[in-house]
């Protein structure tokens, strides 16, 4: 049996016509992303001394580009169910590079992610500018992490999780960590705090590898954007918000961690199954 973690994805030729959809797409996509990113910037001069810690007008910059990005692609995005309003958290399922654009377009979301992330080429300066919260994997840091969650709650954020740790090949949800999860159960804001499981899933277009959006293993961010890129016909990206759960109607993080993970693997397994 293959090692999903350890395989690679095939990338298919892609021929003049791959080429030319590459640079088609992939210059539009560059001056979208990265002209939003200088406007982004220089609204942030403006905002950071006025409204700090809070953001009122630049999630705004970064929520339309997300949104621009997928008819850029051809692709189709549908949302199901209501995004999380006002402050609180969500959790989600991490397929792909593309969550984050399709999560970014129905909510104006602070992504928590791995302090790896801070130094990619090109992602890292993205995510730096539009608030992300970078944490390391380390156990040891682990105290300071839930103090900076913690604090970015009360002030106002509304965070998102990948519980899983990693991405995937966007086939499978792997076991949630739970240890994030402790900074909704502190008692400044479990009794007002709300988390909302939110589930992602991805339909490449009809005789594609099934792994299309999935980023995982060796595959690098350029090898895959150019996949992406290059992709003759497209498919579609679903993403469902489910009910919101009160922080404090679970006993402990592990509790509260479970339930999402099962609420999220539910849907998934059923979008993906053969009837769909």
């Amino acid at each position: 049996m293959i090692d999903w973690q350890t395989d690679r994805m095939v990338v298919p030729p892609k021929g003049v016509g791959g080429w030319l959809r590459i640079l088609l797409r992939g210059g539009v996509l560059g001056a979208i992303t990265y002209g939003g990113l200088a406007v982004l910037l220089v609204l942030r001069m403006i905002e950071a001394p006025l409204f700090a810690p809070r953001r009122p007008i630049t999630p705004h910059v970064t929520q339309w580009v997300c949104r621009a990005t997928f008819p850029i692609l051809g692709m189709a995005r549908i949302v199901r169910g209501r995004p999380l309003q006002g402050p609180g958290a969500m959790v989600a399922n991490h397929g792909s590079w593309l969550d984050i654009f399709a999560l970014n377009a129905a909510a104006r979301i602070y992504f928590v992610a791995k302090s790896e992330v801070h130094g990619w080429a090109g992602i890292g300066w993205l995510a730096r500018a539009t608030g992300t919260v970078f944490i390391a994997r380390r156990g040891v840091e682990a105290k300071g992490h839930k103090d900076l969650l913690e604090q970015r709650l009360q002030d106002g954020h509304q965070l998102l999780f990948f519980p899983e740790g990693t991405s995937t090949d966007a086939r499978r949800i792997l076991p949630f960590k739970s240890s994030l999860f402790a900074a909704f159960l502190h008692p400044d804001l479990a009794p007002t705090l709300r988390i909302q499981p939110v589930t992602v899933v991805y339909h490449p277009p009809r005789g594609a590898d099934p792994r299309l959006y999935g980023w995982w293993g060796d595959t690098g961010f350029a090898e895959h954007l150019l996949v992406v890129l290059a992709a003759a016909r497209q498919g579609r990206v679903e993403v469902t918000y489910h009910a919101p759960v009160s922080a404090a109607d679970f006993p402990d993080r592990k509790a509260l961690a479970r339930h999402c993970e099962t609420v999220i693997r539910q849907t998934f397994e059923e979008s993906l199954s053969p009837a769909n």
